[in-house]
């Protein structure tokens, strides 16, 4: 929360970094807006929207809170932490507590969270796991400025390449 409203924005530059603590890093140019909630509350949250919501995540990119109540875009939910705000719509949450902050170059803030909880539409799981092709998230290709969904099945992590031999 920023100024004890929830505010949200769309990001490109996120990922898993570590396992055991679950570590997501998330990189923000130093001039958004939540960067500074995020340095006041030490929490975040990652919201994966599925691909019915393409557009208001996308006009959320466009808006900033500066100028624009985000809040009212979503319906928003709180978990363990109690001051990450979480988007209901999404059907995955994770709520993060910060535990770094890299300044990068100057011109972006690398935070870094550690998963405290996840949040999941029963809907999406499979094997109360969370299931891709059920989440249907939006992806995002930088080099073009355009989004897509996933494709099919391609194959088992750590299983495909057992097999490989290079040619000669």
């Amino acid at each position: 929360d920023i100024d004890g409203k929830p505010n949200y924005l769309t990001v490109a530059f996120c990922g898993i970094v570590h396992y055991k603590p679950p570590l997501i890093a998330v990189a923000l140019g130093k001039s958004h807006y939540t960067n500074q909630g995020i340095k006041t509350n030490g929490t975040f949250s990652v919201n994966i929207p599925s691909e019915d919501m393409v557009e208001v995540v996308d006009y959320c990119g466009i808006v900033s809170g500066r100028e624009f109540d985000k809040s009212s875009l979503f319906e928003t939910f709180y978990g363990t932490l109690e001051n990450a705000p979480m988007i209901s719509e999404c059907p995955l949450n994770l709520e993060c507590k910060l535990v770094h902050t890299i300044d990068f170059d100057g011109s972006n803030d690398i935070f870094i969270g550690e998963i405290v909880e996840t949040y999941a539409d029963e809907k999406c799981l499979t094997n109360e796991l969370p299931d891709i092709t059920k989440l249907r998230p939006i992806l995002f290709s930088m080099y073009d400025n355009n989004y897509w969904k996933v494709g099919g099945y391609l194959g088992k992590a750590w299983e495909m390449g057992k097999g490989y031999k290079k040619e000669e």
